[in-house]
């Protein structure tokens, strides 16, 4: 069982994940597009620790902080309670970045591995997506097409349970002032120029580790 447990330094470890289907399309973005799109969502003269234009609070831009040095370097953690994704580094730090998590029961803790990496990648909602909200999701049941305004944004990160897809993704939004909250069908949203930057440096087959929300933690966690 998964429990809360101090895994960075002077931060309690709990974390979270999304709900989408992979679209394997017949076409894809060109390389050109591909720029152009990152051009577009990047700020000028973008820093990632003090560039926000999304008006975030501070504690979500990307920090490095120390880091547990029982953790092993290019695993992921998800803090679902204070917001945070952490990125495992050698040497004994993290980056770390705020995230959104999912709504109520659909978040998912568990541990999970990375086996598929997209940049400007294709979605589609789950049938259970479309039952739950039709009004949102219907008009999008033979998918939608990449670019700045998708669902997923520039990079996704698919979560898998052995060679099961579990349709949880960490990816980019298109709604970055939902960082902070409980917002998405399951998971877990970053600021499109945040997870650019997170996407080169996670190796496949990577663990993402998810761990209750606040919801799940009790006295004794």
């Amino acid at each position: 069982m998964l429990k809360r447990r101090h895994f960075i330094s002077t931060s309690a470890a709990l974390f979270s994940v999304a709900l989408t289907r992979p679209a394997f399309a017949s076409t894809w973005p060109s390389d050109a597009q591909k720029a152009e799109w990152d051009a577009q969502i990047t700020p000028p003269n973008y820093d990632p620790a003090v560039s926000n234009p999304w008006g975030l609070h501070p504690r979500f831009m990307p920090t490095r902080v120390e880091a547990n040095d029982t953790l092993t370097p290019g695993d992921i953690h998800v803090d679902a309670v204070a917001r945070y994704l952490y990125h495992i580094e050698p040497g004994g730090t993290a980056m770390r970045y705020g995230v959104a998590i999912g709504r109520g029961d659909l978040y998912e803790p568990g541990t999970y591995k990375i086996r598929r990496k997209v940049e400007w990648p294709h979605w589609t909602p789950t049938q259970n997506m479309i039952k739950r909200e039709p009004e949102v999701y219907a008009k999008y049941a033979k998918g939608m097409e990449p670019g700045p305004e998708n669902a997923l944004g520039s990079r996704a990160l698919y979560l898998y349970v052995g060679n099961r897809d579990t349709y949880l993704r960490i990816h980019g939004t298109p709604s970055p002032r939902s960082i902070g909250s409980r917002a998405s069908s399951g998971c877990v949203r970053m600021v499109m120029a945040h997870i650019n930057d997170l996407y080169p440096t996670v190796a496949m087959e990577s663990t993402a580790v998810l761990y209750p929300a606040e919801d799940a933690v009790t006295a004794r966690s």
